[in-house]
């Protein structure tokens, strides 16, 4: 209770379809190479049904058939260090049954064998022959299993269903991004699918319904940095966001492509981000050009996403995946930290090129998966009084200096990208930072 209390971040089982697919799987890939033996024998019992059915029951093992005193434990210990003991427990429950189903005689190799593995499993898991502390023991002893390691598992996972389940389309410019771009006609079928829900949870139809970009409703929000004008001050474009039932201005000569940049943005956010409503947190429009405001009004939002248009029309930014106010955070000497952040976060070019840079830990992994990246490809965050740093090692993706005016960006480390905008240095036209509520 007291971790509860005290802790400044939400800890919640995976709530859609999408990512319990993933959480299964990341369980998959990981009993491969830190319990192998326990796999290559639940697939030698799986037969027909094959393992993923197998697999895809994980987090009933635990929180459905483990004894209310397993349960007790393990919960105590996910409050207090998070979703990893949840992975470290379903790995120990394979091994602790690949101990006690490898003899031929055994009840548990009979009860696999007569009714399915994934019965038997369910079975072992309520009759639990292990003792909660035991058990425990055996889920903290596995050698090697980091949160970076399942974490870089997860996003890649995440990354490779997500780009399995958008089309890419004739009219849009293909990503460079593993997130391919949806056509035209599944944005219809989404704008179909709104319209249909809107109705059946009561609402009356309208008239001319406006374009629709997703099912879940959401408050309209402006952006100056993603109007074709040359001057954001000057014909100022009010538009909609693409999030869940975004709608567009009536000028139609800039909606379309607008539309295709907003919705293409939508699409490389993390599934589970696309749930909550974006507001926008800071704009030097209306906060004025000072990082101290910038922290003032964004420093405790994660996460958040940044967007930058320069003097010359350029428009680039990223998706940061931690509070800023993490540049105060000390190590276990005192010392504040210099870069943090996660392998979520990544940078993005919407003109004039649309183009995607994620994490090089998301694809180090390929054929690979224990494949370590250099520590300078992890450096995500940088902030101190003086300016802004997103992306590191051998350049710095993005930079700004503390009166949000001027900034650089070169080819860096963490996300292996090209330079955002031609020249390398820029002047700061607008700058917005957007949040999400509830997140």
């Amino acid at each position: 209770m007291a971790s509860l209390v005290a802790s400044k971040e939400k800890m919640f089982i995976t709530q859609t379809k999408l990512l319990n697919e993933v959480t299964w799987k990341t369980v998959m890939q990981i009993a491969k190479k830190h319990a192998k033996s326990a796999a290559q024998h639940l697939l030698r019992l799986s037969g027909a049904i094959g393992p993923e059915r197998i697999y895809a029951d994980w987090q009933w093992w635990i929180l459905a058939a483990l004894p209310f005193p397993h349960l007790v434990r393990v919960l105590d210990c996910f409050f207090h260090e998070g979703l990893k003991v949840f992975y470290r427990v379903a790995l120990a429950i394979l091994i602790l049954f690949h101990k006690h189903s490898t003899n031929q005689n055994s009840e548990w190799y009979a009860e696999a064998t007569k009714n399915g593995v994934d019965h038997a499993i369910d079975k072992f898991c309520r009759n639990m022959p292990a003792s909660p502390t035991k058990l425990l023991r055996t889920a903290f002893s596995i050698r090697a299993l980091s949160s970076q390691y399942i974490s870089r598992v997860f996003i890649k996972t995440e990354m490779t269903l997500k780009s399995k389940q958008v089309i890419t389309g004739n009219r849009l410019v293909r990503s460079r991004s593993s997130d391919n771009l949806p056509t035209s006609q599944s944005q219809v079928n989404i704008q179909m699918m709104s319209h249909t829900l809107t109705i059946r949870e009561g609402s009356h139809s309208p008239g001319p319904r406006a374009l629709s970009m997703g099912v879940y409703p959401i408050q309209a929000i402006k952006s100056q940095i993603l109007d074709h004008s040359e001057s954001p001050r000057s014909s100022h474009l009010a538009l909609w966001f693409p999030f869940p039932n975004a709608v567009f201005s009536d000028q139609q000569q800039h909606s379309s492509d607008l539309r295709q940049k907003l919705f293409t943005l939508w699409s490389w956010l993390p599934v589970r981000i696309t749930m909550y409503q974006p507001v926008l947190l800071y704009t030097t429009e209306e906060h004025g050009c000072s990082l101290t405001t910038f922290y003032v009004r964004v420093e405790h939002h994660e996460p958040t996403l940044l967007m930058i248009k320069t003097c010359n029309n350029e428009v680039f930014g990223a998706y940061c995946s931690t509070r800023w106010f993490e540049r105060n955070q000390k190590d276990e000497r005192g010392n504040r930290q210099a870069y943090f952040g996660t392998g979520e976060t990544f940078l993005f070019s919407l003109y004039p090129e649309r183009a995607k840079y994620p994490w090089v830990g998301c694809s180090a992994g390929d054929g690979k998966e224990d494949q370590r990246v250099a520590h300078g490809s992890e450096l995500f965050m940088a902030a101190d009084s003086k300016m802004i740093t997103i992306g590191g090692g051998d350049g710095q993706a993005i930079w700004m200096d503390e009166n949000i005016r001027y900034g650089k960006t070169d080819r860096c480390s963490t996300f292996n990208n090209p330079p955002l905008c031609p020249s390398g240095d820029f002047e700061i036209r607008v700058l917005e930072v957007y949040g999400f509520a509830g997140a």
